[in-house]
């Protein structure tokens, strides 16, 4: 399941080691960028990037340049998710269309019967935490994108973008 707005697939790493290989698949496969090249994007050593992700220490400030040379969220999104944290993706602001309201609705009725698959022992546990967090990331973003309806950045209802 994937965010009718987002570019890659909701997945809940399961640890600080699997967010950061995440991220580096992600940039393998999307970005076609290597370990070596999302190094030269952070402007660091090969052998350091691979020290600290190996050691686990890619500090505060690295965090977000290590996932813009990615191109994924996994690493902040883990952190979250240890705090019991919900992160949301934010809307660019944009007026509903219909095909988003049925995707909405077709991704709920999915998580629903995921989840209750799961209470009868018929649904995978990981595969019903992604598709929950999926559903719930996509209200989110619906719920900031109405919070933001008003907001003067935003050409929400016409006008310049």
């Amino acid at each position: 399941m994937t965010f009718p707005r987002r570019k890659r697939p909701v997945r809940i790493p399961s640890s600080l080691a699997d967010a950061v290989q995440a991220n580096l698949d992600y940039a393998i496969k999307h970005h076609n960028r290597g370990v070596k090249r999302v190094a030269d994007l952070m402007g660091l050593e090969l052998s350091t990037l691979y020290k600290k992700i190996g050691e686990s220490r890619i500090t505060v400030g690295e965090l977000a340049t290590f996932e813009h040379a990615c191109g994924a969220t996994y690493l902040t999104e883990y952190l979250c998710a240890q705090a019991h944290l919900l992160a949301v993706e934010m809307p660019a602001g944009r007026k509903l269309q219909a095909v988003d309201a049925m995707d909405l609705q077709q991704h709920f009725a999915e998580a629903m019967a995921l989840l209750i698959g799961f209470y009868k022992g018929q649904s995978d546990q990981e595969e019903t935490l992604n598709s929950l967090s999926g559903l719930m990331g996509e209200i989110g973003w619906h719920r900031a994108n109405v919070e933001r309806a008003n907001s003067p950045e935003l050409a929400l209802f016409g006008g310049e973008k």
